[in-house]
């Protein structure tokens, strides 16, 4: 039982097969409704150029890469928008921008899993902060992200910040994913609390390791080489991505009894 009192939602085991086919079923709700996905996906892509500025502007260019990392962190936050719209698809309800904000607005459940995620992205850059000051020194400045990367790549305390920072991130956004997968579509779907939503993704993860870590894998792969070419390559991918987890969950979540 939920702490809300209701029953958990069920949830079943998945394959590689139903990763692919998430995907496909993703791509045709993009295609069917090219619009929407571009204008999240420029919003996204549109954030992540903004900050690199600002971060670029105030000397701090180090920062570009983990930032680029930790974009996703915040990726199923983002996603919210591309979630409802293939749940409207599917159930076939009118589209619109207007139904769209009035649904994830009326959501306090939501607001408290954006905050999570924001934690963990917080956290993420603190560490990296924490990092650059214990093993590049306390007050590390770079010209450019040339000389940044160099000193990463060239030097002892350099490799050893690009181990243990991959590492630390790579552990944040496991545990977030768990939190997270499941979460966010399943508050959109149903009426529970934002606690039995993360429980409910965490036992996804926990049914099927390694599907599900075989897609946030991808998910990784795909947000970092889609950032390379100045956030651009995200315009498609994120909401690609965003409408493929849809389906996924409702994979992974057996549908509520009426």
């Amino acid at each position: 039982m939920s702490i809300s009192g209701k029953v958990d939602p069920v949830v079943r085991r998945i394959t590689m097969a139903d990763i692919a086919e998430a995907l496909v079923a993703g791509l045709r709700d993009f295609q069917a409704l090219p619009l929407y996905g571009l204008a999240f996906g420029a919003v996204y892509a549109l954030g992540g150029i903004l900050i690199v500025l600002c971060f670029t502007a105030f000397g701090m260019v180090y920062l570009v890469y983990p930032l680029a990392a930790g974009f996703a962190l915040i990726g199923p936050f983002v996603a919210i928008g591309l979630y409802e719209v293939s749940r409207r698809r599917e159930a076939g309800q009118a589209v619109s921008l207007r139904g769209i904000w009035s649904t994830v607005r009326t959501s306090g459940e939501i607001g408290w899993m954006a905050f999570v995620s924001l934690f963990f992205f917080m956290i993420w850059m603190y560490q990296v902060r924490l990092l650059i000051a214990l093993l590049l020194g306390l007050n590390a400045s770079f010209s450019s992200m040339r000389e940044f990367i160099t000193v990463v790549t060239t030097t002892s305390d350099g490799l050893l910040f690009l181990a243990i920072g991959n590492l630390d991130g790579a552990a944040l956004s496991l545990i977030l994913f768990s939190l997270t997968v499941v979460s966010f579509p399943l508050l959109l779907d149903r009426e529970v609390d934002f606690v039995t939503a993360m429980v409910t993704s965490v036992r996804a993860v926990v049914a099927s390791p390694v599907p599900m870590i075989g897609w946030a894998a991808l998910i990784v792969i795909l947000l970092i080489v889609s950032a390379i070419p100045y956030f651009l390559g995200l315009i498609v991918t994120v909401p690609v991505l965003g409408h493929a987890t849809w389906h996924l969950y409702r994979r992974i979540v057996v549908p509520a009894v009426a």
